[in-house]
């Protein structure tokens, strides 16, 4: 038996949950540098050259201080409040981005990343071509100079997350929708359900993508992704919902998309997952937009 072709892990979930970058800053950061997580947005910093004291004033799960002493690629996926404290007389030199990912907190992927992921430059194959012309970019003002730093930034975070899928346990990953991917076997069958989320997915047509035997599929899919795999298809049809809701999209329509008898079948996981019915989640999520926005 041939062995399976790869499949592609990624463009599925960032087709339907779109993260865009925009340069926030370029050269040198002298004293103290403050990034509040009331921005209500990530950040991508790379540190290009010098060295870097970095603090997390009332962070969870992440260091206290952080030293850099070489070039590192710095990712806040979700909104946490961060300092750069730079040596006055070296100084550092640095290009940063700020980091929206489409649904906010119900983003997958900044839900399943953890909250800080230093990693420096040097481990991620194929980052020197994007990072050349990033910079190359950042150091002179040429027409278009700022969408083409965004997109490029785009790009280092794509890499990035290849790397993330491929060495999870080195970048301190939980289990989730990640180790999910980065497992060859649940990869089939998680971009399967990515990409057809309204299919009458049964535990043996899982197993199937998989090519492996219900029981070993719903253990090791238990196991890697941390929860089964009826509730990861919820879990991934709400998400879609939830999207899908805050760009005008009636529930009508998305039950049908979403594999739901009708509208009142979808509400109702809705609220149960949620704990709001579908038009109070989304009136509170644009209360939220315009108190970022407000912020920002």
């Amino acid at each position: 038996m041939s062995p399976q072709p790869p499949v592609d892990r990624l463009s599925g979930l960032l087709e339907r949950f779109r993260v865009r970058a925009q340069l926030s800053h370029t050269g040198a950061l002298c004293g103290l540098s403050h990034f509040d997580a009331g921005e209500g947005h990530g950040h991508l910093h790379v540190l290009r050259r010098g060295m870097l004291e970095v603090s997390h004033p009332g962070g969870r799960d992440v260091p206290e201080r952080l030293a850099l002493k070489e070039p590192t690629l710095l990712l806040y996926p979700r909104p946490l409040t961060h300092r750069f404290h730079n040596p006055p007389l070296e100084g550092s030199d640095f290009t940063c981005a700020k980091l929206l990912f489409e649904g906010g907190a119900s983003n997958p992927l900044a839900r399943a990343l953890p909250p800080l992921i230093a990693l420096p430059l040097s481990r991620v194959d194929g980052l020197d071509a994007a990072l050349t012309l990033l910079f190359a970019e950042t150091d002179r003002v040429r027409c278009g100079q700022r969408l083409m730093a965004d997109r490029l930034f785009e790009v280092v975070l794509l890499q990035l997350l290849r790397w993330l899928l491929d060495h999870p346990q080195e970048a301190g990953i939980q289990p989730g929708l990640i180790t999910g991917l980065s497992e060859p076997r649940l990869a089939r069958a998680l971009v399967a359900v990515h990409e057809a989320p309204g299919e009458a997915w049964t535990l043996e047509r899982l197993a199937d993508c998989a090519g492996m035997s219900r029981t070993v599929f719903a253990n090791t899919f238990r196991e890697v992704v941390g929860q089964t795999p009826a509730d990861y298809l919820t879990d991934w049809r709400i998400m879609l919902a939830q999207a899908r809701l805050r760009q005008g999209q009636s529930i009508k329509l998305l039950a049908e998309e979403l594999g739901y008898a009708n509208p009142s079948a979808l509400s109702r996981v809705f609220a149960a997952r949620t704990g709001q019915s579908p038009r109070d989640w989304l009136k509170a999520a644009r209360g939220d937009e315009l108190s970022a926005e407000s912020a920002g």
